[in-house]
């Protein structure tokens, strides 16, 4: 998968789990959670279904490497 199919992927799955929220101008620098209002169930429920679909297995140690868009295609590149 590309970074930008990755991209698209966390953005369709925040989408699902909270789907009143603008995600049109999200910088895949910063942080998701101080750009978007995810609580830290939203944040599990995301990695819980990533881990679902596409049958990966994400340590808890390993959840810091999601905290924005670049650090997700970066972490789920390799592993998608």
């Amino acid at each position: 998968m590309t970074r930008e199919e990755i991209i698209k992927l966390i953005l369709d799955l925040i989408h699902e789990s909270v789907p009143d929220e603008d995600l049109s101008d999200v910088d895949p620098e910063v942080p998701l959670r101080d750009q978007l209002e995810l609580d830290s169930v939203d944040f599990l429920n995301i990695v819980m279904e990533l881990q679902m679909r596409y049958g990966i297995e994400i340590p808890e140690d390993d959840f810091i490497e999601l905290t924005t868009l670049n650090r997700c295609a970066a972490y789920l590149g390799p592993r998608l």
